[in-house]
């Protein structure tokens, strides 16, 4: 594909743009002419994070042209099988971690709480605004077509509580036994996935271990523990790790299918 800058913009705006001309904000506007010092005339990429891509011609500092706005340059569908990583907030590294867990191609991100989790004092009206816009351009970078969402931040037993029968849920955990590491856990679930479609989510707990009380909620209802290393690793680290094995798993089974 053409090596051409790309630009997220959302579908709401895409779906109310009037004779094929998209007014670019301030801060778009910024980025495609005093970073990328794209001219008129050129062409751009435009994605709207939800699987179509346009392209594009700059025709004035804060104005672009599609012209084939009903009929999209390329178009990807949805992943039947969804990859999720829940992650109880570090108290740095977050922000790598939603930048990596894009490029590699996680399709939700939960923040959590937890009872031992280091850093509690967040303002995340604030947060979220900035985690949205790391997204975004991690998804520009990376050549995404679909944007992945992330959540408003929940304890870690209330969002378990929440979850629904098109979801599987592995926890990972240190310092204890268990019976399958995530790749293990995930071809189990092999008579899951063949009937199409569902969520898998892998849980990232705090540096400082899940508490007691955590662990007893997490055995009382039968939520699978699973091992990503033999060696402990680091809140960021262990988000990577799991989501290379999601997305590995996810690629693997699509070529066997």
């Amino acid at each position: 594909m053409e090596d051409l800058t790309r630009l997220i913009i959302s579908h709401e705006r895409i779906e109310n743009i009037k004779n094929n001309y998209l007014e670019l904000t301030n801060e778009e506007a910024h980025y495609i002419n005093k970073v990328m010092r794209i001219k008129n005339g050129k062409e751009i990429f435009i994605a709207n994070g939800m699987g179509s891509l346009w392209k594009a011609i700059k025709v004035k500092n804060d104005f672009l042209e599609i012209s084939q706005l009903k009929n999209p340059h390329l178009f990807q569908e949805k992943e039947i099988y969804l990859l999720g990583i829940a992650v109880v907030i570090p108290k740095s590294g977050f922000d790598d971690i939603l930048k990596m867990c894009t490029e590699i191609g996680i399709d939700f991100i939960q923040p959590l709480f937890s009872e031992r989790q280091v850093n509690k004092n967040l303002n995340f009206s604030r947060k979220i605004l900035r985690w949205n816009s790391i997204i975004k351009e991690a998804v520009e970078q990376s050549e995404r077509l679909w944007k992945p969402s992330i959540f408003n931040s929940m304890d870690i037993i209330e969002w378990l509580k929440s979850r629904d029968n098109q979801e599987r849920v592995s926890i990972s955990i240190t310092r204890e036994n268990t019976h399958y590491d995530l790749n293990q856990w995930l071809r189990k679930h092999q008579d899951f996935v063949n009937k199409k479609g569902g969520i898998f989510w892998n849980v990232i707990g705090p540096e400082g271990g899940w508490s007691s009380k955590e662990v007893d909620f997490f055995n009382k209802n039968n939520t699978t523990f699973v091992k990503l290393s033999d060696t402990i690793l680091r809140t960021s680290t262990a988000s990577i790790n799991a989501s290379s094995i999601l997305n590995q798993w996810r690629i693997d089974l699509k070529l066997r299918n």
